[in-house]
């Protein structure tokens, strides 16, 4: 069996310039990393936004690639999640987590959008991840600073995925989250993210990107990545 493929010069979570890409299976994950991914995003099903990944393909991805992989531990296209699915996603999440998951990224809300703290809760019990990150749950919440407020304090968030605006990326609601209280979460930026933004969101001091169908073929969810794109977006993160 070959060596898992790693990053030269890979940088840890902990750093300050960091590029994040989806993966859909191992070939998008050797692509991301050929390409200069500091970390991949493990999903499937991106017709429902993005669902917690079958554990065989878990499995696959971590034998192909060295790099840190964050599982998405979410069972349904909304941030909302029934009694059902929320013992089905524990169920999975205890699975994946025997199988060697140690990060992962997830985010529930209420029928009001407000943090759904009992289910991210049990979900962070199953998956024991040592670090997560809150998606994009911050930009559909009623409040998203209370939001980052009930969630500052959990163990092991590393990071929150956002866009600045529910209707996708918006700078002037990414430059009001780094004045929020309770800490300073290291933002990671995602969701409607194009090369063109890169130089501007790293002027106001962002530095931390996500990035799904933009480095695939024609934008696609049915291409694979393309380890050239993703070549592009690292020149563009790490530009001096």
């Amino acid at each position: 069996m070959p060596e898992p493929l790693a990053v030269p010069n890979s940088v840890p979570n902990s750093a300050p310039h960091l590029l994040e890409v989806v993966a859909l299976d191992a070939d998008d994950a050797r692509a991301a990393v050929r390409g200069g991914a500091d970390r991949l995003e493990l999903v499937q099903d991106m017709s429902a936004a993005g669902l917690t990944p079958e554990l065989e393909s878990f499995e696959r991805i971590r034998a192909a690639v060295d790099v840190p992989l964050r599982v998405m531990l979410r069972s349904n296209r909304g941030f909302t999640i029934s009694p059902r699915g929320l013992d089905d996603l524990c169920v999975a999440a205890a699975g994946l987590q025997a199988a060697g998951m140690d990060e992962s990224v997830l985010g529930f809300l209420s029928d009001t959008d407000e943090v759904d703290s009992v289910a991210l809760e049990a979900v962070l019990a199953s998956g024991r991840p040592v670090r997560w990150t809150f998606h994009r749950a911050i930009d559909f919440a009623a409040d998203p600073a209370q939001a980052w407020k009930a969630v500052a304090t959990l163990p092991g968030v590393d990071a929150v995925l956002t866009a600045g605006s529910m209707a996708g990326l918006n700078v002037d609601g990414l430059t009001a989250r780094l004045g929020w209280e309770h800490g300073s979460p290291p933002w990671v930026v995602g969701g409607g993210l194009r090369e063109e933004h890169i130089a501007p969101l790293r002027t106001i001091g962002l530095t931390r990107f996500h990035v799904g169908s933009r480095v695939r073929h024609g934008a696609s969810w049915a291409q694979p990545v393309d380890d050239v794109a993703v070549r592009r977006w690292r020149e563009l993160v790490d530009a001096g």
